[in-house]
């Protein structure tokens, strides 16, 4: 079918046929190792090593974290208004006073176990750290 087109024309149609195969082999629409898997965070997300509580719409996400022993957790305060995640009963951890834009860290209890938190300021806002 191409011979019958003029020589630019076939060479247009080949030039076609060539970028639209790269392009397929470049979107991971088979024959590739690519994965179907969700992408993975960045890395500003999570910390290495450690586990993130970000504090938005006046509520803590997530609002239930499991961590292991002495865990880095990282606390980013992307509202408005300065909160704390400070642990109910034995004081096990306190961030203290956590500003707009902040970004703070406490090491999760050494201790397996529950523990309760809210924000000192705003005592409606709860999670809970599980140590295991």
């Amino acid at each position: 079918m191409l011979a019958l087109l003029p020589a630019r024309a076939r060479v247009a149609v080949a030039a076609s046929v060539a970028c639209a195969t790269a392009l397929a082999g470049c979107s991971g629409g088979g024959g590739g190792s690519s994965s179907s898997a969700s992408p993975t965070p960045p890395s500003a997300s999570r910390p290495a090593g450690g586990a993130l509580i970000t504090i938005k719409d006046f509520a803590f996400h997530p609002a239930a974290l499991t961590v292991a022993p002495g865990t880095k957790v990282t606390v980013i305060n992307k509202d408005a208004a300065t909160h704390t995640v400070t642990a109910t009963g034995d004081g096990a951890f306190d961030t203290g006073q956590v500003k707009s834009g902040q970004k703070v860290t406490f090491d999760a209890p050494a201790r397996p176990g529950s523990y309760p938190y809210i924000c000192t300021i705003h005592p409606t806002m709860n999670g809970s750290l599980t140590v295991r």
